[in-house]
């Protein structure tokens, strides 16, 4: 199975809390954490409500 890894390019501070709270479930909490997850739909469902703060590339 494929992974992603996901990195926080952008900041938290003012976004909407159930963005933080899905970025956090990611474990990112800070901009330049990264993250290798399984590419799987719950996974592309968080990346699709906050990839405007994200870099997702394929591993």
């Amino acid at each position: 199975m494929a992974n992603l890894r996901i990195k926080l390019v952008k900041s938290l501070t003012g976004r909407l809390d159930r963005h933080i709270a899905t970025a956090h479930s990611l474990g990112l909490s800070k901009i330049g954490d990264e993250t290798i997850q399984p590419d799987n739909p719950q996974t592309r469902g968080k990346i699709a409500q906050i990839g405007y703060l994200l870099d997702v590339t394929k591993e």
